[in-house]
């Protein structure tokens, strides 16, 4: 029976929840939700390359797309937020382009340069870019109400000290920054994926940790932080692995001072959740 037939023997509770299902069911399939390329090589068969050739083809298009700082979700931009865009976003947001822009012009000074990648709402990073004005914060974000909302509290506080870049992280570190060149990244929670069978989906990856390590200065720091024990772990792992980076502690670190802890992160912890940071630098002498 198709499904829309049995939604209407159903009743009315029932069938709210069918139509739940049978939506997750159809996302599920989507082939972009999944992070797979529509834009595969075609077979050997078909391409007239031999087998191997195509399959490394293909293998190197699926590792690009599925190497990627988000997810698509949908949210709607407050009055506010649209605003502060329109008159404060020609100003301080910085188009995405495949080249490497002279930043010391962008922020009209030369100072210590710090990337923050997936700023949510950017509460953190205003409140980051306040109690530490002399460094230059670029914060990457895609989902266009975080933007709005971090760019309406740069208003509010006057900040001048941060830039955005609306575009994914792994793009802006590839084709924008350039080796050698940041004094320190933030990744504070990102996407756990808690699912066992979603952790390829996870940001920290070896790959994408070699990427960030190369745009560091020797003697940078590394900051990332985590609520979920899991992700923390192979956090820990991830970096450390990496060659070019040394943990600044033995373990987790304790939040350092210039982190803020969120409202979420506060209920948290009065449930008794944890949270892990970890702050790892670039062992001096390491170029990208």
């Amino acid at each position: 029976m198709y499904p829309m037939t049995r939604l209407m023997l159903l009743s009315a509770s029932r069938q709210r929840k069918a139509i739940t299902l049978v939506a997750a069911s159809t996302m599920i399939h989507d082939p972009n939700d999944a992070g797979l390329p529509d834009d595969l090589p075609p077979p050997a068969s078909e391409a007239g390359a031999p087998a191997a050739q195509a399959a490394a083809q293909q293998d190197e298009a699926l590792h690009r797309r599925r190497i990627r700082s988000f997810v698509t979700r949908a949210g709607r931009v407050s009055t506010g937020q649209r605003r502060a865009m329109d008159e404060l976003g020609p100003r301080f947001v910085v188009p995405f382009a495949p080249q490497q822009p002279d930043w010391n012009s962008i922020f009209g000074r030369e100072a210590p340069r710090v990337l923050e990648i997936g700023f949510g709402m950017g509460a953190s990073t205003a409140e980051i870019a306040a109690h530490r004005p002399g460094d230059d914060f670029l914060g990457v974000e895609v989902h266009e109400p975080g933007v709005g909302a971090l760019l309406k509290l740069m208003g509010e506080q006057a900040l001048t000290n941060i830039r955005i870049i609306q575009h994914d992280a792994v793009e802006v570190l590839e084709q924008m920054i350039a080796p050698d060149s940041l004094d320190g990244v933030h990744i504070f929670f990102p996407d756990p994926w808690h699912k066992a069978r979603h952790h390829k989906r996870r940001l920290i990856q070896p790959k994408f940790v070699a990427l960030l390590a190369s745009r560091l200065k020797p003697g940078a720091y590394l900051h990332c932080a985590t609520d979920w024990q899991n992700y923390a772990e192979q956090m820990l792992e991830v970096l450390g692995a990496e060659p070019s980076l040394q943990n600044t502690v033995d373990g987790y670190a304790p939040r350092p001072d210039y982190r803020p802890v969120t409202k979420f992160e506060r209920r948290g912890l009065r449930l008794g959740h944890g949270v892990w940071d970890l702050v790892f630098r670039k062992r001096e002498g390491e170029p990208g």
